[in-house]
């Protein structure tokens, strides 16, 4: 999170995360500046392209959670994958981000 300027955690206090289902916000001001559905609207196609790509399944947020992502990071995950996961998210971001500049 510290190198990632577009993404929070969804839980604002360390005392009350999830290690095992974590949960991130989208906080880049091009999708929060969007109205409420294009940000859930973002956020559920961040996680389809990152199906898409075969690099995170089921990734989409919760239903009732601010627009974001939930990252399984429990015991049958190697932290291995997590961290090849990292830049699969920032290109996905970036991908479809650049598509709300265009429009």
């Amino acid at each position: 999170m510290a190198k990632t300027p577009w993404v929070e955690f969804l839980a604002e206090t360390a005392d009350i995360r999830s290690n095992t289902s974590v949960c991130i916000k989208v906080v880049d001001h091009r999708v929060t500046s969007l109205p409420a559905d294009a940000q859930a609207d973002f956020a559920k196609k961040l996680a389809s392209l990152l199906e898409k790509e075969g690099v995170a399944l089921d990734a989409g947020g919760y239903r009732d959670a601010p627009p974001g992502l939930r990252i399984w990071c429990g015991a049958t995950v190697d932290a291995n994958d997590v961290e090849a996961l990292t830049p699969w998210l920032d290109w996905a971001f970036e991908s479809l981000a650049s598509e709300l500049q265009a429009a």
